[in-house]
């Protein structure tokens, strides 16, 4: 399928069937506070936290971008964040939003949004990384254009699985399975971080081939109405969930996997299960399962 796709982020238009997800993923989305949740790590006055704390903008010139991380840590957790992509010709441009440890055998879950020229699609970006090893990504379209308003983006992460979603509409999903040697993310708490960069050397537009237009600058992403009340805050060594914590079992019912597969059924543009140039040695063994 060509060149593979980027690295880990730390180094059209049809209605959707109406039915009902995951219950821990809300659509009415429970508003935490930037000011209080989250700590400016680069970028100076780039990144701005406004309104009371309600938002928080990055912007990215050509002489940085920004970026944010989350005062807690968290070890498994019900992540949601509302993003409003940069508009126009944003190609070379990647907007990031993900969990990891960020350690020297890192695990990380990513989600990603990479630019395009104008009138072209976004192209949402996932990953699992355990243990430093990623090379897991799938790639979609979306449904929606992500710049004209704010979409909320979930991460789902618990001993069983890791979902991925987007207005509530789950995209992928990254099964624990251990029990076959595949490592899973479960020992190392992670923080949430989130950063508006420039890609254009390497992979974010076709590859690097397509350059970003310092013109266009200053590109801007919007972030809103984050919430983790359903998380397991992990500090000084203890989580504050236990046993009694229903959503860390949480599955999936008839109508969730219907929206999944018509999700990756339709807007799925990569998936590493399907590249056989990139793996010639053989797929990776979860994708037997997948």
């Amino acid at each position: 399928m060509g060149s593979p796709p980027p690295p880990t982020l730390n180094t059209l238009v049809i209605l959707i069937p109406v039915a009902l997800f995951l219950s821990v993923l809300f659509m009415t989305i429970s508003a935490g506070n930037f000011t209080q949740d989250f700590d400016i790590m680069w970028g100076f006055d780039r990144a701005k936290i406004l309104d009371d704390g309600e938002v928080l903008t990055l912007s990215l010139d050509n002489s940085s971008g920004s970026g944010f991380q989350s005062t807690k840590k968290y070890l498994f957790g019900s992540i949601n964040m509302q993003l409003q992509l940069v508009s126009g010709n944003s190609a070379g441009v990647v907007t990031t939003y993900y969990l990891s440890s960020n350690d020297s055998k890192w695990d990380e879950i990513d989600f990603g949004f990479l630019g395009n020229l104008s009138g072209d699609p976004y192209i949402v970006y996932t990953n699992v990384v355990t243990e430093g090893s990623g090379n897991r990504e799938q790639q979609f379209y979306l449904w929606f254009d992500p710049t004209t308003d704010f979409h909320t983006y979930s991460i789902l992460w618990n001993p069983k699985r890791i979902v991925f979603a987007v207005d509530g509409s789950p995209i992928r999903v990254f099964k624990n399975l251990e029990s076959m040697g595949i490592p899973y993310p479960n020992q190392q708490p992670m923080r949430i971080y989130c950063s508006l960069c420039n890609s254009d050397v390497d992979w974010a537009t076709r590859g690097g081939l397509v350059k970003t237009n310092w013109s266009e600058a200053p590109f801007t992403v919007s972030y809103l109405n984050f919430d983790d009340d359903k998380s397991c805050i992990w500090s000084n060594g203890t989580s504050s969930c236990n046993s009694t914590t229903s959503w860390l079992e949480e599955g999936f019912d008839s109508a969730s996997l219907e929206r999944l597969r018509w999700v990756q059924n339709n807007y799925m543009i990569y998936n590493y299960c399907n590249d056989l140039e990139r793996f010639p040695q053989g797929l990776p063994p979860e994708c037997d399962i997948y």
